[in-house]
């Protein structure tokens, strides 16, 4: 179903037009009225929900009407902020139907608490010249634009029990709130820098691009056989096929070296062609893997047509040459109107429950589109109910249709006791079939018996190309300690992304070439990094950690069988909460004899419904559900953060081959400036680490950080080039992901 939250664009800082333009949208154009020249049923009810749009266009504005307002767009003020022109409009909005005020009242500052906006609601009632404002626009209003009313609401408001009903109010008005931001951005913007709106105009349709990945897939496959690429045709033609179903929540559930990237893909893009969806959304967990993802869709689509949106994303081209491309890219990022956005998992997610407007700005755009989570298992369990309530809501109310894909499927589909997601459709005929005809690995688990550092270096050094997975950043330091003085690579969250990139690239070479490569990492290699190891060593973890990293082992099937060896560390730590009680699920279920056939896609369901039960009580450890219903929009942002909030990013000294001198250009220029602004931080994430608010203070006190302007931390202490960030107190043992 089409957004039905469309609102017009109307943010005109002209004194003669203080309602703004009248200009619509783009996406708001009716259909064509029906055969007895009336709209049809549905189109009268989404025109009806448009009058709240339209409404709010005028509205959130009218407080302009005031003189002292007028005075100061005509110049005649020195004040460096305007008066407020909210809070006449708040003040209707509140009479009209409360939900509306959240929007007028933030248009600009954000969404607030109910108790603070009740706050600023009664003490503006007795500011005079709010009042007069609020006489002065509806004079001018009236008869001008319809005013709707609670019998307008949207039907999908509407639920069984009142928590539910208050949070999908909530969440409607949030969507709306961000057709309204938007389109006064948009408006602003065609007004002020009128080539920045003729740069948005660039973009491809997605029948070009359909075009362009099809002939490409053609030409990829083209005389290639063997039983890895003849399950990956099968895997494609079976997400052509179900691309025709109608909209709703699939699972696309296949192993690792399947083709899945590509495969949901064309699912998505003949999806959207076949039910009129607008963009294609990908979320992955990790960068590198977003870096390596958004890499193909480029070379499948071209620059123009691909927006990867994340914290760690920067210009390939240097300051002040930065192309069309680029430049687009850039303002795609601010409201994602790109047909194919790839972003991370925490991006989309916090946006979905943010507060701030540069956040909340992209979520109309949501509406109506395909939206790919992949490695959909990395979803935190202390924030599972939350994400799929907001998820199902996206599919049941905004047109949205959701693909959940990996090799290891969570239990997501509701069932008693488990308010999941609702009717779950598998897009392959037969899951398990795909995943015996790959089986590339063979087992071996030892798990009974702890193992000693020495014994896992010298199991890593059996073959000249070997990957170990460990579970904490203090154990990859020690297996390093005990592998000194042999040819190492190590990658981990003490690593910068930049240093991380460079790293995953010398393996990948070393691969390619059969060279001697033995990598000691983190959890940051497992879920869709690219690599083809014949030996990985996995430390006993989570079920889903063990076969993502598996799919690191013989991933593109040249050898008979690749060997993974599942072992418990002797002095291994585990993080604590879901990562801990993943690990003791996994261990009773490794435990039974005979061992559990890890090749099952089963297995999986089986694990995360035992983990989901054992954590029925965490599953929203914030109590998010009930800071929604009760619209407390800023309580819900601080408490929905995939990444925990007590950390301190510190600038590492890392410049990147080929990229001499670009660190130091953005702290120089920091420097001169005073303060970092939004650009300087996006410059700097690729050389960032973040530390734990407890060790960021040790570092301070020890001198090994400086903060350079406010908020930017630079690191004077070691920075390793195998190690990455050293300092002398203890790590902790925190998931680095």
């Amino acid at each position: 179903m089409p957004s039905p939250l469309r609102t017009p664009s109307c943010h005109a800082r002209h004194a003669d037009r203080p309602f703004g333009r009248s200009r619509r949208h783009p996406a708001v154009a009716a259909r064509p009225p029906g055969r007895r020249g009336l709209p049809r049923p549905d189109v009268r009810r989404r025109l009806r929900q448009r009058g709240f749009g339209d409404w709010l266009g005028r509205w959130h504005d009218a407080g302009k009407v005031a003189p002292d307002v007028q005075a100061y767009l005509r110049g005649e003020t020195d004040t460096p902020r305007g008066p407020d022109h909210s809070s006449a409009g708040m003040l209707e909005a509140a009479e009209v139907l409360p939900p509306l005020a959240f929007n007028v009242a933030g248009h600009h500052g954000g969404l607030v608490d109910q108790e603070h906006l009740r706050e600023r609601i009664e003490r503006k009632r007795s500011e005079p010249r709010v009042v007069e404002a609020l006489a002065r626009a509806r004079r001018l209003l009236e008869g001008r634009v319809p005013t709707p009313g609670p019998d307008d609401l949207p039907a999908f408001v509407g639920a069984p029990d009142p928590s539910s009903h208050r949070r999908r109010l909530a969440f409607w008005t949030r969507m709306l709130h961000s057709a309204l931001v938007d389109a006064d951005c948009l408006d602003t913007e065609q007004h002020f820098q009128p080539e920045k709106a003729t740069v948005r105009t660039a973009r491809v349709d997605l029948p070009v691009l359909w075009s362009r990945f099809e002939t490409q897939q053609r030409a990829l496959m083209e005389g290639k056989t063997g039983p890895v690429n003849e399950v990956r045709r099968e895997v494609y033609a079976a997400c052509l096929a179900r691309a025709h179903d109608a909209p709703g929540i699939f699972s696309l559930t296949a192993p690792t070296g399947a083709g899945k990237t590509r495969s949901a893909m064309a699912f998505a893009l003949r999806h959207a062609l076949r039910h009129g969806k607008r963009r294609v959304i990908v979320a992955l967990p990790y960068t590198s893997i977003i870096e390596q993802n958004a890499d193909v869709y480029r070379a499948l689509f071209g620059d123009e047509a691909v927006l990867e949106h994340h914290s760690a994303a920067y210009s390939r081209e240097a300051p002040g040459t930065e192309s069309a491309s680029e430049r687009r890219a850039r303002l795609a990022a601010e409201n994602w109107d790109a047909p194919i956005i790839v972003t991370t998992t925490v991006q989309l997610l916090e946006s979905l429950f943010a507060n701030r407007n540069s956040r909340v700005r992209k979520l109309h755009n949501l509406a109506g589109s395909v939206l790919i989570l992949d490695e959909v298992q990395t979803l935190p369990p202390r924030l599972l109910r939350p994400t799929l309530d907001a998820l199902a809501h996206l599919v049941e109310a905004y047109g949205v249709t959701l693909v959940l894909s990996t090799a290891t499927q969570p239990a997501l589909a509701e069932r008693p006791g488990f308010p999941g997601l609702p009717n779950v459709r598998e897009i392959l005929p037969d899951p398990a079939s795909v995943f015996d005809r790959l089986r590339r690995v063979r087992y071996e688990i030892d798990v009974q018996t702890p193992w000693p550092w020495p014994r896992v270096a010298a199991t890593l050094f059996e073959e000249a190309q070997a990957m170990v997975v460990l579970n904490t950043i203090r154990d990859a330091m020690a297996l390093l300690d005990e592998a000194d003085g042999r040819d190492v690579l190590h990658l981990s969250t003490l690593l910068c992304g930049a240093h991380r990139r460079v790293v995953l690239a010398d393996v990948r070479q070393r691969l390619a070439r059969r060279e001697p490569v033995h990598l000691i990492s983190t959890q940051v290699v497992e879920a869709g990094v690219d690599l083809d190891f014949p030996l990985v060593l996995r430390a006993l973890g989570p079920l889903d950690r063990i076969i993502q990293a598996a799919g690191r082992c013989n991933r593109e099937g040249r050898l008979d069988a690749g060997r993974v060896v599942i072992f418990d560390p002797e002095q291994g730590g585990l993080p604590l909460g879901a990562y801990k009680s993943g690990t003791s699920v996994t261990r009773t279920l490794l435990a039974t004899d005979p061992p559990p056939d890890l090749d099952d896609p089963e297995l999986p369901l089986r694990y995360f419904r035992l983990l989901y039960g054992n954590l029925r009580e965490a599953l929203d450890e914030e109590n998010i559900l009930d800071k929604w219903a009760a619209f407390n929009f800023e309580q819900v942002a601080r408490a929905y953060r995939l990444i925990p909030d007590d950390t301190v990013p510190v600038v590492v000294p890392y410049d990147p081959p080929g990229r001499p001198g670009v660190r130091q250009a953005v702290l120089d220029r920091i420097r001169r400036q005073g303060q970092a602004f939004r650009p300087d931080y996006r410059a700097l994430q690729p050389f960032l680490v973040s530390l734990r608010a407890r060790l960021h203070e040790q570092a301070v006190a020890q001198r090994l950080c400086e903060e350079w302007v406010p908020g930017v931390w630079v690191w004077h202490g070691v920075y390793d080039d195998l190690r990455g960030l050293q300092m002398e107190f203890p790590l902790l043992d925190d998931p680095v992901i």
